[in-house]
């Protein structure tokens, strides 16, 4: 019953910028983490960044210093700026919901994903 929605993906050229944005809404209590990963052609899905509750982030080597995570708690909505961008960064992104179930330990929701394509 949570739904999350992406945008802010597109087109842009390398060394350019791009934010991403995902609003959550539903049935949501407790949030555990919010973040985001990417999954290019022929790779597997892989993390890019996550922010916990308390505000612990987490980056994947390859976008560390060009990445930054943010979130408003109120709002439920997490957002990534992606700067320094590469060709390397060309993927699909999802934004990820970890929160805290019932007789689950945890429950994962996914968006829709959002193309990003980095090329000149």
């Amino acid at each position: 019953q949570v739904q999350l929605v992406e945008s802010g993906g597109g087109l842009v050229q390398p060394g350019g910028s791009l934010r991403l944005s995902c609003a959550a809404s539903g049935s949501i209590f407790s949030i555990n983490a919010m973040g985001w990963y990417r999954q290019a052609p022929g790779k597997q899905r892989e993390l890019v960044a996550r922010i916990t509750n308390t505000g612990y982030t987490n980056f994947a080597d390859a976008v560390k210093g060009r990445f930054t995570i943010s979130r408003e708690n109120a709002k439920n909505t997490v957002d990534l700026q992606m700067n320094s961008l590469k060709p390397e960064d060309t993927a699909v992104y999802y934004c990820n919901l970890n929160m805290y179930g019932g007789t689950s330990s945890r429950v994962d929701y996914w968006g829709q994903g959002t193309q990003v394509t980095v090329s000149s």
